[in-house]
Formats: structure tokens, C-alpha cells, sequence
């Protein structure tokens, strides 16, 4: 029976398995190591399989420990917990080992540590027994019949702030989504004068800024009310408080003083609505090569000219964070770019021009997606925009420092992406349970199939693993650290995310394509979640696989 008195067996197997996996990516750092024994980043790209399938191995092993590590203080009082991270644990155990089973030879792995790791006994035993099909069903049968769902960790004051946004999400958002998403509209005054309101836009502004968090951001308290709120609608509501978080992240990193005052305050209070202008259409995750131009003039004032793609929120935002070249020398790269906060007038079409006195102009155009829809994401076009000298972040210091104070503001992002991913993995997973209790097949009720009880206990696993890695990251970042984690939990709940929503709506069958049943919007919207805020195989390769590495060599 997958409960606590498995827990030790589970534990155990994880720790085997990341023993073998970390005996991998030693074996793979070597084979692109400088002659001096450093990681020759420039070689990831030989190995990019491997690497690949290391970062994603790396993702789901942490997800497993930190579902094991919230199961084992709940023990026998915590039975559907302790279910889940049992279940999750075997199924990572598995997984992982046949990735590394399957390269065997190219890990250089000898019996004796197949042995000792993924082929030992125990691992063996633990993964057919934790995984077997009665797990599942008795998995289901505990959720069914467990009205509140498992346990999520929070304090009582953090469980008080999610009750506030979910009543929102459930109050405000939902009657809304649905028309949102299929006429394509831009997010209601209603949800984004509810959400000023409930100060969302202040979450990660410290409060002498004008925001609600303490002395620094709030990455756990951001993280809890993008959950809540991307399970209402990713687009709609989740997604709002990214752009402030980004850029508020990178003034607080690297702005003078002068500018956190001047655009601090008006972030958090909702006045100066932020849009990210980052990605090019040459390059997307490739950020070092951008190469829309900020060329000073002579009064100091730069003047911007290129163009800038998926720049989400651009029309309705009244404040873009443009990163811009300001050293036009190629080998530059990522040490020629500076940061700049852009004034431009709020439109609230699909397509707007302004044109500045004195001749600098932008231009932008939405582009049609296939979900996300709400806040509309833009092709922006400079053409000699003007830009004082006193916008770009970090002043006179700040130049050449663009790309590092941009990365601030992602790894923010990135940790909020995987809360969105779970806050969209939620809704799905609910409606998935609903439907089944209430649709009847051959005569029986959906829920009472086999396959159907599988593909719901591991929903509820998979939303357990990704939200207790999503909470430890939040409070590693609280604490200071937490960036590579909050690159690998991101990289596993979207993955996460687009199983659930999947089986989601294939539990639904037909109706499941119908646009009137709100699980199509789930699954349409987690098919993002792996592109945006650093595309699923550039985070795997060039952050996780490429830290590790060199943490391997070290």
C-alpha cells in the first residue's frame, strides 16, 4: 500500500537514483571539460541529448524530494499525502532510471553501480510495488472522497491571503474567462481594478516603496496568489503581476535610487502598467544577440531603433522595460546591452501608432495566438524613439549591465511561470474530476474505470511534486537563493502542466474539444507555459544542464 510506512522505501529509492544521476552528469562534464578541468560551456551543444534528458532528470528528482520531505512530518495522519509522494517517488524512480538505464554506456555505468543504484534490489522492488495499478486506485478512491484534496503546507496566514484570491479568481475572474478567451478580449477593468485593489501589483515592492512585502520581495507570497489566480485564467488574471514582478525585480537589483522611487510606487499601486520588451524576432531565448539599437546622442537622450516581438500587455501598458544594444561591436554579445524603462500612452486596440513631438515613433501589432488570450502579445516597432538619459536603469553605471539586471527580473518570472502552471494544472485536474464522477460510459460512471482512476491519482501526484517545489524555490529565493531552482521547478511544472491538461480534457472525450467546456482553455494555455520565460530545451541546456555540469566539476 503506497502510505507512509513506504515513505523509507521511497526516500531511499530517490536518493539511490540521484546517485547514479549525479555519477552522469559527472561523466558528461568530463567529456566537455577545458584541459584545465572547467566546464567548456561552448561544448554543451555536442551532448545536447544527454543534457537534456540530465536537466530533466535533475527537475523531477527535486520535485520528488520535496514531496517526500512535506509527506514524511504528516505521516500516518497525512495517508493521501503520504499516497502521493510514494506514487510520484516510484514513478520518478522509474523514469529516471530508464533514462540513465538507457544510456549505460555512454555514462560509463558498470554493474557494480547499476548495482548499487538504479538496478539494486530495493530501488527494483520499491518501483514495482509503488507504482503498480492498485496504487492508483487507491490513490483515486482517497481523493474522491476527500473533499478539501491533500494538504498544502501553508501557514495560516498564507492559507488567509490564497482564500482572498481564490474567492476572487472564483467571484470576479471565472464568470469572465470564457468570453475573454474565445472573442480574443483584453482583460476587464473589473479584474484589473479588483486586483489593484487587493494590491497584487505590490506583492514583490517592499513596503517603503509604496508595496506590501516587508523589506524585500515576497517570492512565497507572489507565488501563492499567481496560483490562485492562474486557476481562474492564466491570461486573464495569473499572468497580470508578472510584468510589474519582472521589473520591479530589476529596479530593485540594479536601479538608482531616484528611479525606484519614481516607478516603484507606481507599479505597486497599479498607476504605471508594465509590459517586457525583450525577445527579438531573430532571437528569442538567444538574449545576448539582440539587436535593437539605443544610440546616445549628444544631449544624452537615446534614441531606439529595431523591433521587438511577443512583448506581452505592449499596447494596454503605458511602461515597456526595453533591453536595448548600446555597444554595437558583435563580440559585445550580452556585455553590449543596457536596460531602459520606456514611457509610451496606454491603447487598448489591436494595433496603435504614436508618434513623438520632435519625430521618434512606435508602432505595434498583436499577434494572433492560439490561447493566452486577454492581454494580447505584441510586435513592437522603434523607429528612433527617444528615451532620456534618466530612464536607463542603474544610470551611467547601469550601461552594459542590462542583460544581468534583466536575468534578476526573469528568475523571478520563472518561478512565477511555475506557479502559474500550477494554478492552471489545478483547474484542469477539478473540472477532470468532476466530469468523470458525473459522466456515464457503457453504463458505468467514467469514474469507476480503471484508466480514468490512473490518469486522475497521477494528476493529483504530479500537482503535489510541482507544488511543494514551487513552495521550497519560493522560500530559497525568500531566503536569497534559490535562482537555478527556480529555473528547474520551472522547466518541470510546465512540463507537468501539459500532461495534466491533456488528460484533462481527454477524460472529457468529445466535449472536451467543445470551446463550452472551460477544460479546452486549460489545455490551450498550458501549451505556452513551456515556450515563454525561456523555452523548455534553452532553460534545460544553457541553465540547468550547463550549472550542473560545472557544479560537477567543482
Amino acid at each position: 500500500m503506497p502510505d507512509s510506512t513506504m515513505l523509507p522505501e521511497a526516500t531511499a529509492a530517490i536518493d539511490a537514483v540521484g546517485l547514479a544521476h549525479r555519477r552522469a552528469l559527472e561523466t558528461v562534464a568530463r567529456r566537455i571539460a577545458t584541459p584545465d578541468g572547467k566546464l567548456d560551456h561552448e561544448r554543451i551543444d555536442e551532448v545536447q541529448l544527454p543534457a537534456y534528458e540530465l536537466a530533466i532528470s535533475a527537475a523531477e528528482l527535486m520535485a520528488a524530494r520535496e514531496s517526500l520531505r512535506f509527506a514524511w512530518p504528516v505521516g500516518r495522519e497525512g495517508r493521501l499525502e503520504s499516497m502521493l509522494a510514494v506514487l510520484f517517488a516510484a514513478e520518478t524512480a522509474r523514469d529516471v532510471g530508464s533514462r540513465l538505464r538507457a544510456r549505460r554506456g555512454f555514462f560509463g555505468f558498470g554493474d557494480e553501480l547499476g548495482g548499487e543504484t538504479i538496478d539494486s534490489p530495493r530501488t527494483l522492488a520499491f518501483v514495482e510495488e509503488g507504482a503498480r495499478p492498485e496504487a492508483y486506485d487507491l490513490v483515486a478512491h482517497e481523493l474522491s472522497g476527500s473533499a478539501a484534496g491533500p494538504a498544502c503546507g501553508l501557514t495560516g496566514e498564507q492559507i488567509a491571503i490564497a482564500e482572498t484570491f481564490r474567492r476572487f479568481a472564483d467571484d470576479v475572474v471565472l464568470p469572465l474567462a470564457e468570453r475573454i478567451h474565445r472573442e480574443d478580449l483584453l482583460v476587464p477593468r473589473a479584474i484589473f481594478e479588483g486586483l489593484r485593489d487587493l494590491g497584487a501589483f505590490g506583492l514583490s515592492i517592499p513596503a517603503a516603496y509604496g508595496g506590501v512585502a516587508e523589506s524585500r520581495p515576497d517570492a512565497m507570497g507572489m507565488v501563492i496568489v499567481t496560483e490562485e489566480l492562474s486557476r481562474g485564467s492564466l491570461a486573464a488574471a495569473g499572468s497580470l503581476i508578472t510584468r510589474p514582478e519582472i521589473l520591479a525585480r530589476a529596479l530593485l537589483k540594479g536601479g538608482t535610487e531616484e528611479q525606484k522611487q519614481r516607478w516603484l510606487p507606481r507599479l505597486a499601486s497599479g498607476e504605471a502598467i508594465a509590459a517586457v520588451a525583450v525577445t527579438e524576432p531573430d532571437h528569442g531565448s538567444d538574449v545576448a544577440g539582440i539587436k535593437l539599437a539605443a544610440v546616445r546622442e549628444a544631449s544624452g537622450d537615446f534614441l531606439l531603433t529595431g523591433v521587438k516581438t511577443w512583448c506581452t500587455f505592449g499596447g494596454f501598458a503605458n511602461v515597456l522595460m526595453v533591453l536595448a544594444r548600446t555597444d554595437p561591436r558583435p563580440e559585445s554579445r550580452h556585455r553590449g546591452l543596457s536596460l531602459f524603462v520606456v514611457d509610451k500612452p496606454s491603447f487598448e486596440g489591436r494595433e496603435f501608432a504614436w508618434e513623438q513631438p520632435g519625430g521618434g515613433r512606435i508602432e505595434g501589432r498583436a499577434i494572433d495566438t492560439i490561447g493566452y488570450r486577454g492581454m494580447h502579445s505584441f510586435e513592437l516597432v522603434f523607429d528612433g524613439y527617444r528615451v532620456p538619459a534618466s530612464n536607463l536603469v542603474g544610470g551611467e553605471g547601469g550601461l552594459g549591465k542590462g542583460f544581468y539586471l534583466q536575468m534578476e527580473g526573469f528568475s523571478g518570472g520563472r518561478l512565477q511561470t511555475a506557479a502559474r502552471a500550477l494554478g492552471v494544472m489545478r483547474a484542469a485536474s477539478e473540472r477532470a474530476m468532476a466530469y468523470a464522477s458525473e459522466r456515464t460510459i457503457f453504463g458505468r460512471p467514467e469514474l469507476s474505470y480503471g484508466l480514468t482512476r490512473f490518469k486522475l491519482a497521477r494528476m493529483a501526484a504530479l500537482i503535489q511534486a510541482a507544488r511543494h517545489a514551487t513552495y521550497r524555490t519560493a522560500r530559497l529565493v525568500d531566503e536569497g537563493g534559490g535562482q537555478l531552482e527556480a529555473s528547474m521547478v520551472k522547466l518541470f511544472c510546465c512540463k507537468c502542466a501539459e500532461w495534466v491538461t491533456r488528460e484533462a480534457m481527454q477524460i472529457h472525450g468529445g466535449m472536451g474539444y467543445a470551446e463550452e467546456f472551460a477544460v479546452s482553455r486549460n489545455y490551450l494555455d498550458a501549451r505556452v507555459l513551456s515556450i515563454f520565460e525561456g523555452a523548455e530545451e534553452v532553460l534545460a541546456l544553457k541553465v540547468v544542464a550547463k550549472n550542473l555540469l560545472s557544479e560537477a566539476l567543482s
